[in-house]
């Protein structure tokens, strides 16, 4: 039985190390006429310098579709689990659960 001509399809392969990910919890955007520059950094309390761990470089195209797909994906999220709350609305603790420091 032949099968109808299927889609190209791509192949695509992730490492491990690449599988583990990496942390962040500020994004910093910028842009120019030809590309959005996004850079991702873990930013740690009680630190005075916190490094970039990862930067993406997107076609102004590319970083719509990537808004649009964080959007619905966003939409969904919160109809099963219910609405992501801002940082705003949420009390964080200074010490981040950690000992308090003194000085």
């Amino acid at each position: 039985m032949e099968q109808p001509d299927q889609p190209n399809m791509l192949n695509i392969e992730i490492s491990e190390e690449v599988a583990e990910g990496t942390y962040a919890n500020l994004a910093i955007i910028t842009h120019s006429h030809a590309e959005f520059v996004v850079d991702f950094v873990n930013v740690m309390p009680g630190t005075p310098k916190s490094k970039v761990k990862s930067r993406i470089i997107l076609t102004p195209q590319h970083a719509k579709r990537l808004m649009k797909a964080m959007t619905e994906n966003i939409q969904k999220y919160e109809s099963l689990n219910g609405p992501i709350k801002d940082l705003e609305e949420i009390p964080l603790p200074f010490n981040f659960g950690g000992p308090t420091a003194q000085a």
